[in-house]
């Protein structure tokens, strides 16, 4: 049930961000969720997209692409939701790397995508309490 996660590396200067988003607008790529941490030097831009194949494609040689396996859960868009999901990921003992969240304009309604150390036991701990995990296929229909 885990989704791909595209991270790419972008020089941290003017216009480079805006380089690699018109790349991806221009393919026709619509992009579900991002994330963006800096360095000094460099930019890590994290996407979740309806298409990660061509995603890296139209990225080419001169970027840097990294494929991520990371889960995304569903939750109601209200305070305190995401404690419920930490909640389950702590009790089974799995680490939390980093995450972030995005809504959606369906009735599904809020995500939290989390690249945890234990995936598939991430995955077991959250259905079996109830969560619902987006498989690849569900981001075309957010």
């Amino acid at each position: 049930m885990s989704i791909k996660q595209i991270s790419a590396f972008v020089e941290n200067k003017p216009g480079k961000v805006f380089e690699l988003f018109k790349t991806i607008a221009d393919a026709g790529i619509n992009i579900r969720a991002m994330n963006i941490a800096d360095t000094k030097e460099f930019g890590v831009l994290r996407l979740i997209v309806e298409n990660t194949e061509k995603t890296k494609e139209v990225l080419g040689e001169d970027t840097i692409v990294i494929t991520t396996e990371v889960i995304a859960v569903e939750m109601e868009d209200k305070s305190g939701a995401l404690c419920g999901i930490l909640q389950v990921l702590a009790d089974a003992g799995i680490n939390i790397e980093y995450a972030y969240a995005f809504t959606s304009p369906t009735a599904r309604g809020a995500y939290t995508v989390l690249r945890v150390d234990k995936v598939q036991e991430a995955e077991t701990a959250l259905s079996q309490k109830g969560y619902v995990l987006l498989k690849q296929e569900d981001l075309a229909e957010l």
